[in-house]
Parts: C-alpha cells; sequence; structure tokens
C-alpha cells in the first residue's frame, strides 16, 4: 500500500494565519484522514463498511470557523499540555506550585483556554503521513518549561492511522497529550452511537466526583457496575470516565478496545501505550452543531476513546506519573484499526476467528466546556 499524501489551503484565522488540510490517502476503497494545521485535528476518518462503500466517521465540521466558534467540543483535536482534568487549575512540583488558567469551573481541563486544540502547528510531509510541530512557551496556560512537541499521523501498511507523540522539555513540567477524535462507526449523521458495542481492556476505573475529578483511593474495580466493559456489551447511558487499562504503561502499543457497529459491520481495534482510556459519549451534543454531512449531531451523536494518563496526575502520586524533565523524552503511541465484518461472521468481538476485512480490501447544541 502506498499511501498519497497531500496538502491544501483549509481558511485563515483573523490574525492572518493560513491553516492547511493534509489529506492522507490510501486507496479509494481504502482509509483516507485528512488533519487540519489549526488544533492538530482530524477533521475526517473515511473506511468502507461490509459492502464495501466509505464512510466518513469522525464528528467534524465542513469550516474552520466553526472549529474555531466551537472549540469546547474538541472534535478531533489534538489535547495537550495535559489531557483531561487538573483540580483546581494547579499542581505542586518540586516544591512549587503553579497556577493554571482555569476553564472548566475551578479547574483546568485539556491544556486550558489556550491549549493545543487552539492553536496552528507547523506541519511537514512524513513517509505515509505528516508530522505537526511547535514549540509550547514556558508559562503558556501556566504550564512550567518550554516543551517541544512533535506529533504524526501516519497510515500504516495494514490500514491502520498511527498517532505517535513525542516532547522534550527545558524545565521539569507535565505532560500528558491525547487525540480527542468521536467516532461514529455507522457513519457521520448516521444518529447516535450509543448501539456500539464495546470492549475494553481494563478490570478498574477512577471514580470521580460532579465535577470530573478522580475520587481519593485506588481505582475501583469494574466488576458487577456499568462500567465493566471486559466483555462486549453496547454503550447506554452517559459516561465522561477513565479507564484504567490492564497493563498500565507499556512500550509498545497492545490491544485495549474494539468497539463495533452492527448496522454497518465496522469494527474497530484500538492499541495504545497509554495507561488509562477515557471514554465520553458526548452527551453534550443537542442537535445545535452540524457536521461534515451536513446533519445536526444531537445526543451521543460519536464515542471519543482518549488514550491517556489519568486525570489529576500531578496532584495524584498514586497515579502513574505525568512528569517530564529535562534530558527525558515523552512518547506515546496509539492505533486505530479500522476493519469491516460480514454479518454471517457471527459477533466479531467475540469471534476471534471469523474472517476479517481490513480497510484496505477491495470490494465491489448548546454546547459545553467538556
Amino acid at each position: 500500500m502506498t499511501t498519497q499524501v497531500s496538502r491544501e489551503p483549509f481558511g485563515t484565522l483573523d490574525d492572518g494565519t493560513r491553516v492547511d488540510r493534509w489529506t492522507l490517502d490510501a486507496g479509494p476503497d481504502a482509509l483516507r484522514v485528512r488533519v487540519l494545521t489549526y488544533g492538530g485535528i482530524v477533521q475526517t476518518v473515511e473506511a468502507p463498511d461490509r459492502d464495501g462503500a466509505r464512510g466518513q466517521l469522525a464528528l467534524g465540521f465542513a469550516d474552520l470557523a466553526s472549529y474555531v466558534a466551537h472549540g469546547g467540543s474538541y472534535f478531533g483535536a489534538l489535547v495537550g499540555r495535559y489531557a483531561n482534568r487538573i483540580a483546581g487549575a494547579s499542581f505542586t512540583l518540586d516544591g512549587r506550585t503553579r497556577a493554571l488558567t482555569p476553564n472548566d469551573g475551578r479547574h483546568s481541563l485539556h491544556g486550558g483556554p489556550g491549549g493545543f486544540s487552539r492553536v496552528v502547528w507547523d506541519a511537514r510531509e512524513t513517509d505515509g503521513g505528516v508530522e505537526l510541530h511547535r514549540v509550547s512557551p514556558d508559562g503558556e496556560e501556566g504550564f512550567p518549561g518550554a516543551l517541544d512537541v512533535r506529533v504524526t499521523y501516519t497510515l500504516t501498511d495494514g490500514g491502520a492511522l498511527r498517532v505517535v507523540s513525542c516532547a522534550t522539555a527545558d524545565a521539569p513540567t507535565v505532560v500528558n497529550l491525547t487525540q480527542h477524535t468521536y467516532l461514529n462507526l455507522g457513519g457521520d449523521g448516521s444518529g447516535a452511537a450509543a448501539g456500539h458495542e464495546l470492549r475494553l481492556a481494563a478490570s478498574r476505573y477512577t471514580p470521580v466526583d460532579d465535577t470530573g475529578i478522580p475520587l481519593p483511593g485506588a481505582p475501583a474495580e469494574v466488576a458487577g457496575t456499568r462500567f465493566d466493559f471486559r466483555a462486549p456489551r453496547a454503550v447506554a447511558g452517559a459516561y465522561d470516565h477513565n479507564f484504567a487499562l490492564d497493563g498500565g504503561v507499556c512500550a509498545a502499543p497492545r490491544t485495549v478496545a474494539e468497539l463495533y457497529d452492527p448496522r454497518s459491520g465496522r469494527a474497530l481495534e484500538l492499541s495504545t501505550t497509554e495507561p488509562g482510556l477515557q471514554l465520553y459519549t458526548a452527551e453534550h451534543l443537542d442537535g445545535t452543531l452540524t457536521g461534515t454531512s451536513g446533519l445536526p449531531y444531537g445526543r451521543a451523536a460519536g464515542l471519543a476513546l482518549e488514550t491517556q494518563h489519568f486525570p489529576d496526575s500531578p496532584n495524584r502520586p498514586d497515579f502513574p506519573t505525568t512528569v517530564l524533565r529535562p534530558g527525558e523524552r515523552y512518547r506515546s503511541e496509539t492505533v486505530y484499526a479500522f476493519s469491516a465484518r460480514p454479518g454471517s461472521a457471527g459477533h466479531p468481538l467475540r469471534a476471534r476467528g471469523g474472517q476479517r476485512h481490513p480497510v484496505r480490501r477491495r470490494a465491489g447544541a448548546a454546547e459545553k466546556e467538556r
């Protein structure tokens, strides 16, 4: 497979900064992904269904102005410096308390109001993809140290989207990046994704208070609760919770989640090096936002599977550390492998020996800060 990489203008911000759109295309019947230099946003993910028809699966907008106006939904965004929440918008590192910019009540969410999802990244073509780069200056949104960040989006030979984030710092700081794409395997604008069936390799999760901050104590067992996705089942109800993935931090990606849409036959196998995954069901969507399909996004129109470290880790020494020091290198990798399965193959997440069709096969809102 040869991935075709191209670039085109996507718009201009009010200050005159140009925004480009990069397209990674593995062929007419295979995976195609579009990435914006604004916010490192994955605008579209196109993959075939069980009949070979390629559909657009990622929630997003058709124009730059909509991304700027509705950034609080984080559609497709590259999130940092710190994905998820930091309680009280502050943390203490090496005896010094750092005050961050609050943007979720009194907490810091997804890097603050001027986080990575709202800046324009430098970009260059790489083998099979695009590399985004920026230096976050010392003190940006209150975070210490200058942080040099590179994120690559590539299509693999197997037809999967691979996201690798790397960073170095010139002073002790905290780092936690994620990709915030919402997916609906039935297709953008096809209705709620609540019928998707999900399996997670997570025997524990982090209970939270009513502001999304983890409660004191160790992650809780999922057994006997609605958080038990160890066997595949339909996603029902509201979720905005971190799951402690079995295996913790890993040097190489391992499979941690499988998502399946019975209507289209599309499936996603998600692999990561991260210790946590935030499941978010987009309950804030209410039909006031219109996606690339031209159709409104209603409640639970997509699911976000955000691979990351745990929320509020800078204030929780019992959680896997997010501290990065000079001379160290932050690295995170997540792989999204899409496939399609025939309706007669049995349950795709239970019958591992059934026929698999990777995406490269040939075939005939009132918005609130999240």
